[in-house]
């Protein structure tokens, strides 16, 4: 079992230069508790993010981290220049020596995508192209590529990343049938949804990766992300939460609301204490979050627990306390458990 970070980094409020340079600690954290990777979303027009370019922000974890993967959950494909992403994967990578690995997807939020010009009905063809050349882009000393959205005739490739053949790749999951490519092609995946539903999904990928790679151990991560707070006790951890809810999911919400419209797969509670009666969040004090947690696993067959330890106008020492508690009360006896079923 292996723990990793997801961030929003919405807006908390605070000015900018401060909420960035909190993240930072808070990364220089995650990197000294004995985390695998922290995973960054991007967004735009939103206040859902503070770092709408993953780039930026990751390079500046790239100098104040040594141990921690990095790794943008996800890129958002049909609004970056394939080419100039995988010139920006290779310098991540030499920046961090070895430690970045990326996941992809076409987005969840149309008005994201119009408000950069790009046609909605048109992201997954642009997703599967953009994809394509980046995967070519890894293989070849030159890009001769004829698409619908973008050609290549005889482009150099200059950049190489130090991961060879590349990082490490992931891939968000929603239902069972969308695991079969990333099972095939031993991504790594983050799984949403209720325990229940994400068990079915982690069976299929389980079922389609042994197909495909016949006696092979080295299993991908298998993940799935959750809220959590840490705190002395069950009361003090859900007052956290319920606290700095409401921030989070209007931060969330501002963009859907602004169209009239609502998420089609990512639809969260506007409380959280709903938050918790779904499963996609955990607080409370260490026993009880490892109690829970361990379950979720358990009944989930999952071999990665990403967790989202800060979110709206949450205190950074709360946040600092939250962590530190997860990984000197929490981590160790989930690692044990894991440990000992093997």
């Amino acid at each position: 079992m292996q723990f990793g970070i997801f961030d929003q980094n919405d807006r908390s409020g605070l000015p900018l230069a401060q909420q960035y340079e909190e993240r930072l600690q808070l990364a220089e954290l995650y990197d000294a508790s004995g985390f695998y990777c922290y995973h960054l979303s991007e967004h735009h027009a939103t206040p859902l993010s503070t770092a709408p370019s993953q780039n930026v922000f990751l390079a500046a974890l790239t100098q104040r981290t040594q141990r921690l993967r990095l790794c943008p959950l996800v890129y958002l494909l049909p609004i970056h220049h394939p080419m100039r992403l995988a010139e920006e994967i290779c310098m991540l990578d030499h920046l961090s020596r070895g430690r970045f690995e990326f996941g992809v997807g076409r987005g969840a939020s149309p008005h994201e995508l119009q408000g950069l010009g790009v046609d909605p009905a048109r992201a997954a063809q642009m997703y599967a192209e953009a994809f394509e050349i980046i995967q070519l882009y890894f293989k070849s000393k030159a890009l001769d590529f004829k698409g619908q959205f973008w050609s290549f005739d005889d482009v150099p490739v200059v950049m190489q990343p130090l991961q060879q053949p590349h990082p490490p790749v992931w891939y968000a999951l929603a239902s069972p049938e969308s695991a079969v490519w990333p099972a095939q092609h031993g991504i790594n995946v983050v799984c949403g949804g209720p325990v229940q539903r994400v068990r079915a999904i982690t069976e299929r990928y389980r079922e389609e990766w042994s197909r495909a790679h016949p006696g092979s151990i080295d299993e991908p991560r298998i993940g799935i992300n959750r809220y959590v707070v840490v705190a002395d006790s069950d009361e003090e951890a859900l007052k956290i939460g319920r606290d700095a809810w409401p921030v989070f999911y209007a931060n969330f919400m501002k963009l859907w609301h602004k169209h009239g419209t609502q998420p089609v797969n990512a639809k969260l509670p506007p409380g959280f204490d709903q938050l918790l009666e779904s499963g996609h969040a955990v607080a409370g004090s260490p026993a009880t979050v490892k109690a829970q947690l361990r379950q979720q696993l358990e009944d989930g067959a999952l071999n990665y627990l990403i967790g989202s330890f800060v979110f709206g106008d949450m205190p950074h020492a709360t946040a600092m306390k939250s962590v530190r508690l997860f990984a000197s009360d929490v981590m160790p006896a989930l690692r044990e458990l894991d440990h000992a079923a093997a």
